[in-house]
């Protein structure tokens, strides 16, 4: 018997949380990486270490991710008629959360972030271990290698745990090279985020805004919500018109996940994201938000942000200037406005959309609900 057979769903807020498929996510990923430990450990007891940061990384309970990308996948597949209980399904959209994990680890790597989802990054965990153990060489240098080889470990296991689902082989050649896609699209985003604080743009700018919305819908709006939503209904055979309709969702409702990823770097709850307060300008992020500060901020303010922003010395008072700065240009304001118009442009669509039963409707539009309103 499934666990989504041996009790009733639980009546939660989180819609993440329907038909008990976090839940029913985690088991996967817990069965998959129980496996490739015995693998690792059989070559080295040494890997041990490893191990266990990847099994934290994706297992500590609430800190272990949001879990949207494998909730898209699966209501993907079942708005296309993929079958309830179909552990396949569920292993295929598990594949994802390895996929994100990947991302996330070389992503704190090249930010430099000490924390993430409130426990220590990786690369600076295996900095610690290297400490303590008192080997030789530079512990910084060690943390990172074992981040770049940890990353790439999760991005090869994405591939083995969404080819190994259990789903019948054409269901998952036909869905493949849309994952593929989505590699390179979020690959490519990431790269252009990092490109943009690294430039010397010239002063005003024009590009900005355009430029950040770029960023915004590859390295996020495709890769959290459309191609996840498209991978799951390919996987159960979708047709043409949902398959463009999941397109047309998932979009500007991506776009509204990242903007409100924005806002909470910048304004965020420490105690409530995982991460330290104004973390994202610290790293310099340039995002949509700062695109909209420096278009309609005084030439003193984007002096003074041109200045900061990107300073790991930055400290609380300096974090308080730069919100200020950017409080006063309006951008928050008209970015919320855009997130609502983001989400009604969404709803309109799912509306529509020729999808084949009316639950997994309605967990589309909880789950838009939950990623544009959320605190974390």
């Amino acid at each position: 018997m499934s666990l989504a057979q041996s009790a009733p769903a639980p009546v939660v807020g989180n819609p993440v949380d329907a038909e008990w498929l976090r839940q029913r996510v985690d088991a996967a990923l817990d069965t998959f990486l129980t496996g490739q430990e015995r693998t690792l450990l059989a070559i080295s007891p040494q890997l041990a270490p490893l191990c266990g940061t990847v099994r934290d990384f994706l297992l500590s309970g609430p800190t272990g991710g949001k879990r949207l990308r494998a909730a898209f996948c699966y209501w993907g597949w079942r708005g296309a008629g993929g079958a309830a209980e179909e552990r396949g399904a569920v292993a295929a959209a598990a594949a994802l959360e390895l996929l994100q994990a990947s991302a996330l680890v070389h992503d704190d790597l090249m930010d430099r972030s000490d924390t993430r989802r409130g426990l220590p990054s990786v690369h600076r965990r295996f900095e610690s271990l290297h400490r303590r153990a008192g080997w030789r060489g530079d512990a910084a240098q060690f943390g990172g290698a074992s981040a770049v080889l940890v990353g790439d470990l999760l991005l090869v296991w994405c591939d083995s745990l969404f080819a190994e689902s259990g789903l019948p082989r054409e269901a998952v050649r036909r869905a493949k090279p849309l994952l593929d896609l989505m590699r390179t699209e979020v690959m490519a985003g990431q790269y252009l985020d990092m490109l943009e604080p690294a430039v010397n743009w010239p002063a005003g700018d024009a590009g900005a805004v355009d430029r950040a919305r770029t960023v915004i819908e590859y390295k996020s709006a495709k890769y959290t919500v459309q191609r996840p939503l498209q991978l799951g209904g390919l996987l159960a055979d979708a047709s043409a018109d949902l398959t463009e309709a999941y397109g047309a969702f998932g979009l500007p409702l991506g776009e509204a996940f990242q903007l409100r990823d924005d806002l909470l770097g910048v304004y965020g709850d420490p105690a409530v994201t995982g991460k330290p307060a104004g973390d994202d300008l610290r790293e310099g992020k340039r995002t949509l938000l700062l695109a909209e500060t420096l278009a309609s901020c005084s030439t003193a303010d984007a002096r003074l942000l041109d200045d900061m922003l990107g300073s790991p010395e930055l400290d609380a008072d300096g974090v308080e200037r730069l919100r200020s700065v950017i409080t006063r240009s309006g951008a928050p304001r008209r970015i919320e406005e855009r997130i609502a118009a983001l989400r009604e442009e969404a709803l309109a669509v799912l509306a529509a959309a020729p999808i084949r039963e009316q639950v997994a409707r309605e967990t589309l539009t909880r789950l838009a609900d939950a990623a544009t309103a959320r605190r974390h």
